[in-house]
């Protein structure tokens, strides 16, 4: 889990409480994870946690919320300034596997624990995946109908992009034969293939 998702946190004891649950619900799951636990992790009392979370429920949706941000912004920012459709789905689905490796202990707790969530925090989680996913549509229709892809079902194409980058979360381990960067580039290759990319 990098760093640098958590650094806009503040205060440290608020960062530091996430990356516990983070770690908690990894190993226990939500249900058999309790605000003691989190709180040793953080090396804090459970009272101490009250102050910054009202309920272990709060503690999911800060994490779901802040991975979502995380990726959405990373995203939006891979394609920022990047022109041709296969130039843009390579760099979006480079970003979008790379970060699902290099974040692959909080996006693994969301994709496991997306049903403990509460009904308003679903909601708001619901909305920041559906602009994840229509980042990823939008790109493969542009490139259909500018003839660069080969494309039957823009809507089907476009999930199974983002379920590969997405279960990279599921398998990726730190110090295997792979880096988040190669994962990257094997996705966004695999990317363009699924599209039929034409050459520009």
């Amino acid at each position: 889990m990098g760093s640098d998702m958590w650094d806009a946190v503040a205060p440290d004891a608020s960062r530091r409480l996430l990356r516990a649950a983070v770690d908690s619900f990894g190993e226990l799951g939500y249900h058999g994870t309790s605000t003691r636990h989190i709180a040793a992790g953080a090396g804090m009392s459970a009272g101490a946690l009250y102050v910054h979370y009202r309920t272990k429920a709060d503690l999911l949706f800060q994490i779901a919320l802040t991975v979502h941000e995380s990726v959405l912004a990373e995203l939006e920012g891979a394609v920022d300034g990047v022109e041709g459709p296969p130039a843009r789905v390579r760099a979006l689905m480079y970003a979008f596997a790379c970060w699902h490796a290099r974040h692959h202990r909080a996006a693994r707790v969301i994709q496991n624990e997306l049903g403990a969530l509460e009904p308003p925090h679903a909601e708001r989680i619901a909305a920041l995946r559906r602009r994840v996913r229509a980042l990823v549509r939008d790109e493969v229709r542009a490139g259909a109908a500018a003839g660069a892809f080969d494309v039957a079902d823009v809507e089907g194409t476009a999930r199974a992009m983002a379920s590969l980058a997405i279960d990279v979360c599921r398998w990726y381990r730190p110090g295997g034969a792979r880096t988040p960067e190669d994962v990257g580039a094997l996705t966004a290759h695999l990317c363009l293939r699924m599209l039929g990319a034409r050459p520009s």
